[in-house]
């Protein structure tokens, strides 16, 4: 599929949760500035615990690989521009977009969550595909 600026909507966090009692697996509820929302799940609670303390500000504990990403960003001048979504067969990829002195480095086909969990830790605009929203606002009583 081939992708362009024009198939993505600037979407925020509205909820993060878990759909278990146990907190094994995450939910993330993006929504666009319209109202439309499209619903996540499958990826780990333990992403979906980082997501909701990130949201709420907190920095004060992240995971190591965040260390890892952060330090070289700020080695080589760069700073996390925003991440986009998109399906790719059955499950959602995300590509990371990184800006500064002259360099722009776009890593690509990453988990949607890490991602996610990725933008909001750097306070980074998410950007979802198009067809994400369209297919799931007939579906989702929360969207209005």
């Amino acid at each position: 599929m081939k992708v362009t600026v024009g198939d993505f909507i600037s979407v925020k966090v509205a909820e993060v949760g878990f759909t278990d009692e146990s907190g094994m697996e995450g939910l993330v509820w993006l929504r666009s500035d319209e109202g439309k929302t499209f619903a996540m799940r499958a990826f780990s609670g333990e992403s979906a615990m980082h997501m909701q303390r990130f949201s709420n500000g907190d920095r004060s504990s992240i995971p190591s690989v965040f260390n890892i990403i952060e330090e070289l960003a700020e080695k080589e001048g760069i700073h996390l521009r925003g991440v986009e979504v998109y399906p790719s067969g059955d499950v959602l990829r995300a590509d990371l977009q990184f800006l500064g002195k002259g360099k722009d480095v776009l890593l690509g086909g990453y988990r949607a969550s890490d991602a996610i969990a990725l933008a909001l830790f750097y306070d980074a605009p998410i950007m979802l595909h198009r067809s994400l929203l369209e297919s799931e606002q007939e579906e989702d009583p929360r969207s209005e």
